[in-house]
């Protein structure tokens, strides 16, 4: 497989620039993800990897070759859109062999390669079909057939799950983790999707406007983002985050209340906490004190919404259910080990 370098890459149309200089280094059987917000150039960037948009300036390297100026055919690559585009009157067998066919690979090693990529994907039962005859999930496996016959040295994934239903989308975001394993191949993957981000990557790359915010292991980016943007973006529900001011022995908020924190900044300006890592208590014993404004079931976990006044509407995660109630008043303890400050630039304050 390939190790991929960007160096300095940038991508402007007419005026507007929308990538901004990245320089990543994707190693070798490496799954990596890009993830931002829309307009943030996942996609572009991808597009570029691929050689489908030609970069404004700087290099695309792979496996210490210069491909800034080569066509897609010539960078070995193979992509996964999020629309299937199979042919509707092939077979399974002919759509996944065809890219073969038009290179004029002699029809034995077709057969074979044909054969051997839906073992992998356990499509032989479905060789034979046509692609209105198969469900979305199979179509999409049709898809990813198609691009490892190839045999590239990079797969390249853009948004390939989007269009399938949930229940499908867990499918096929197992199927594509095992993929990954049995082929120890070097993937770049889009999506916007966090599940998908922090269970298939090995490593993340968080987009913004065309920059890159943090590069990281899943883990590594959500318990300790580098500034407000990851913090919230990393994490779902999203980091609550709230206006504070640093005080001799801790923090206080807008409404007068205060914290007591044994690693006072005097830098800090907002204070992030996940929902799990806040205790839900009598009035009382909380470090601050509010209302619970609604409560979410969903069975395997509750989602007390608490309104604290003046401060800010927090999230809270408990495992399970919880008897509470609406409008009932509330204490929140935050988890001093979970606890992450910004400073007034919004970048993390490490402790």
């Amino acid at each position: 497989m390939a190790q991929i370098e960007l160096k300095s890459v940038r991508k402007a149309f007419g005026a507007v620039e929308v990538i901004k200089g990245v320089d990543l280094t994707i190693t070798d059987n490496e799954f990596v993800i890009f993830v931002g917000p829309s307009g943030c150039g996942k996609s572009t960037l991808l597009r570029l990897v691929s050689g489908l948009e030609e970069a404004t300036d700087g290099q695309i390297v792979i496996d210490g070759e210069d491909v800034t100026g080569k066509p897609p055919a010539e960078r070995e690559l193979s992509m996964v859109f999020q629309s299937y585009a199979l042919y509707p009157h092939k077979t399974v067998r002919e759509n996944m062999g065809f890219a073969l066919t038009v290179a004029r690979m002699p029809k034995a090693e077709i057969a074979e390669r044909v054969e051997r990529a839906a073992d992998v994907l356990k499509l032989d039962a479905l060789l034979d079909r046509r692609p209105k005859e198969l469900s979305g999930g199979q179509r999409q496996r049709v898809a990813i057939g198609r691009a490892i016959v190839r045999e590239p040295r990079a797969f390249l994934f853009d948004e390939p799950l989007s269009n399938l239903d949930a229940a499908l989308r867990v499918e096929m975001r197992l199927e594509i983790a095992k993929l990954h394993r049995r082929l120890a191949a070097t993937m770049i993957y889009v999506t916007h999707d966090q599940i998908e981000a922090m269970t298939l990557a090995d490593k993340i790359v968080v987009l913004q406007a065309g920059r890159i915010e943090q590069v990281g292991a899943p883990m590594e980016l959500y318990m300790r983002p580098a500034n407000l943007f990851v913090a919230q973006f990393i994490g779902s529900p999203k980091m609550n985050v709230v206006d504070c001011a640093p005080t001799a022995d801790g923090v206080s908020f807008p409404d007068g209340q205060a914290m007591a924190y044994d690693a006072p900044h005097e830098d800090a300006r907002k204070l992030g906490i996940r929902p799990e890592h806040i205790t839900l208590l009598p009035p009382e014993d909380g470090d601050v004190r509010g209302r619970i404004d609604v409560i979410e079931e969903l069975g395997s976990d509750t989602f007390a919404y608490v309104d604290v006044e003046n401060v800010g509407l927090f999230t809270v995660r408990i495992v399970g259910h919880a008897d509470l109630a609406e409008e009932a008043p509330a204490g929140l303890r935050f988890d001093r080990e979970h606890i992450h400050l910004f400073d007034a630039t919004d970048h993390a304050i490490r402790q």
